[in-house]
């Protein structure tokens, strides 16, 4: 700014002449309004340019947060739908446990006037269930023992399976101690309510079983009497 603080407009007016020197002024004043002008108009449009970018991003998000909106409310609602479908489904199922445990106690009831040789001392056998393994000619059993009746003392016994069928082409029969490596401890219970008995076996390639024979034995004890029931069912696979 030193060059333009030796300027002396003394000088400058004698030299152009008072009307020359005012036109040259006034064109300076009018240079610096037109370049302020211009500079300001290209910053105004910069800003307006940057407001309005920044309106849509602000306009996408809003739009996107309200599309997130939506799906979390869909969400919400399918929840709640999962959740009064289930409750539904758990009430029914608690239902159906509780109509098969009261047809259960029937139909023992009804086979204890039948068939009493179906139970011994409130004893029966609620199910027997042969499943197959991935391996060839190997399965699992599971025997479920249930007492009915009210204020028992423990039920104390084992379990005998045997296995009926045909080995080349004559009537065999397998006892589970033979094709598996269970002991009579595997197979003995002692409870009050329910008992579940299970393990694993294998049998002979060339054996074709038709039929499963249980065996239940309670023997003779101080608070028990010699009991043994007896159940044959065809061979079936769960």
């Amino acid at each position: 700014m030193n060059w333009f603080a030796k300027i002396n407009l003394k000088i400058v007016i004698e030299q152009l002449g008072a009307l020359r020197s005012a036109l040259f002024l006034l064109l300076l004043i009018t240079a610096c309004i037109y370049g302020g002008y211009r500079i300001g108009h290209y910053y105004h449009g910069f800003h307006v340019n940057t407001l309005d970018q920044q309106k849509l991003r602000l306009d996408s998000l809003y739009k996107e947060q309200e599309n997130q909106i939506k799906i979390i409310n869909t969400l919400e609602v399918e929840l709640t739908l999962e959740r009064i479908a289930n409750q539904k489904a758990q009430n029914t199922l608690k239902f159906m446990e509780k109509e098969h445990y009261t047809v259960k106690k029937e139909l023992a009831f009804y086979e204890k006037v039948m068939a009493p040789e179906k139970e011994v001392d409130g004893l029966v056998v609620d199910k027997i269930k042969i499943t197959a393994t991935q391996s060839p000619n190997h399965y699992t059993f599971q025997v479920i023992l249930v007492q009915q009746e009210l204020k028992k003392r423990y039920a104390k016994g084992y379990i005998e399976l045997t296995f009926q069928g045909s080995k080349s082409n004559k009537p065999t029969k397998i006892n589970l101690a033979a094709i598996s490596s269970l002991t009579k401890k595997d197979l003995s219970f002692s409870f009050k309510y329910f008992k579940i008995l299970e393990g694993e076996f294998t049998l002979p390639e060339d054996f074709i079983p038709e039929k499963t024979l249980l065996s239940v034995i309670l023997p003779k004890g101080k608070w028990q009497k010699y009991y043994r029931l007896n159940k044959n069912i065809a061979w079936s696979l769960d």
